[in-house]
């Protein structure tokens, strides 16, 4: 099926499929065992300038957008969804920079993020503080020429791996989202440490951790935008960066499916392949449907942002929703097709499943997603109403 992509982004797809083919797939069930964070994936993905394809031409990128990076999200996705984030993470730590930072700030830190020479990580979560994002704890005190950070940040994905950290802190001693602002931390700055490292069920080579800040002093040059602009800076980034969780739960989808498909064709039952009875011909039509559905929906969605479209709020959501309900939808109906083999840790559908939760879960639960869409549909439906009066 043809999704109308360039030679470039063509071949940005089949680089990334290599990659995962060639270089994930070996070690995807002992890293998914072990925990450990791919870096030797890291490296390969670096020397293709994987890194850098949505980051503009001057900054050492490859000048693409949203598209070309849920293109390589999926693709490397369709294998380990978990490894995956180790591009993908670095993505969304990169995007407040990208989209608010000054042009000091993005010469100094957007060529090391493009190059793969360092990865990012985007802080924002604390244990009282995820959906609602107003409610965070985390203190930066401005002192002289430096603001003095003091909180825990929870599940952070690159947490301990990253060198670069867009972290969310409250610069005012009030409360709610105004007084909320963004700093830039480099790994390595006094003050800075990291506690546990998550033990998770699913995308377990992804590192989730702990950031600890004790007095940590942050050059007062790393604020990004103004002071108390820092939600409408995590908001406008997850807005770019929810269709890359689509377009990973996409490539979980895809994968399972393939896997299933695969299976079906080669187990038989009864004298002939379980893919000849008609129930579970069903199972993968709608497998197959569900997937181009997610896919069409999240293509449309990353290029509505490229071409710079305001309010894309609710589309983001949309995109994200869909698509990972479908991966969960779609990676359970891969064990289910096959059985008690797709329990089975010597297949990758069960891992796959453990994998696609997340995606109903981080950067924005899908219970919140939806009621951003719904805030966003009575309010459209609100002001048609007051144009045709």
């Amino acid at each position: 099926m043809s999704y109308f992509l360039t030679e470039e982004q063509e071949m940005l797809k089949d680089l990334c499929a290599q990659i995962a083919r060639e270089k994930i797939l070996p070690v995807r069930a002992e890293l998914d065992e072990s925990g450990e964070f791919p870096w030797e994936v890291v490296k390969v993905m670096a020397a293709s300038d994987i890194y850098g394809v949505y980051i503009p031409e001057e900054y050492g990128g490859f000048g693409g957008g949203v598209l070309e990076m849920c293109i390589a999200t999926e693709e490397l996705s369709k294998v380990c969804g978990g490894i995956a984030l180790a591009f993908a993470a670095s993505a969304l730590g990169a995007y407040p920079i990208l989209l608010f930072a000054s042009d000091e700030q993005k010469k100094k830190y957007l060529p090391p993020i493009a190059s793969g020479e360092t990865l990012a990580a985007f802080a924002l979560t604390e244990a009282n503080a995820g959906s609602d994002a107003g409610a965070i704890e985390t203190r930066a005190e401005l002192d002289g020429d430096a603001y003095v950070l003091n909180g825990t940040k929870q599940w952070i994905t690159n947490g301990g791996e990253a060198g670069i950290y867009t972290v969310v802190a409250r610069t005012s001693k009030g409360t709610g989202i105004r007084g909320i602002s963004i700093l830039i931390v480099e790994d390595g700055t006094p003050g800075f440490t990291y506690g546990k490292k998550e033990d998770k069920m699913g995308i377990r080579a992804s590192a989730t951790r702990e950031l600890i800040f004790q007095d940590c002093r942050v050059p007062k040059e790393n604020l990004l935008g103004r002071e108390g602009m820092g939600f409408l800076i995590a908001m406008r980034t997850f807005d770019k960066s929810r269709p890359g969780v689509a377009a990973q739960a996409v490539g979980i989808a895809q994968g399972a499916f393939d896997e299933a498909v695969k299976f079906a064709r080669a187990r038989e039952q009864f004298g002939q392949p379980v893919a000849s009875f008609q129930g579970l011909q069903f199972m993968l039509a709608d497998m197959a449907i569900d997937i181009e559905a997610a896919r069409s929906l999240v293509y449309s969605v990353a290029r509505l942002i490229d071409s710079g479209a305001k309010d894309i709020g609710k589309v983001s959501a949309m995109a994200k929703v869909f698509a990972s309900d479908v991966a969960m939808r779609v990676t359970t109906d891969a064990v289910q097709v096959m059985g008690g083999s797709g329990y089975m840790k010597e297949y990758p559908v069960e891992k796959m499943m453990r994998d696609a939760k997340i995606t109903q879960i981080y950067e924005g639960t899908n219970q919140i997603q939806r009621s951003i869409i719904a805030s966003a549909v009575i309010k459209e439906s609100a002001a048609k109403e007051k144009k045709e009066k």
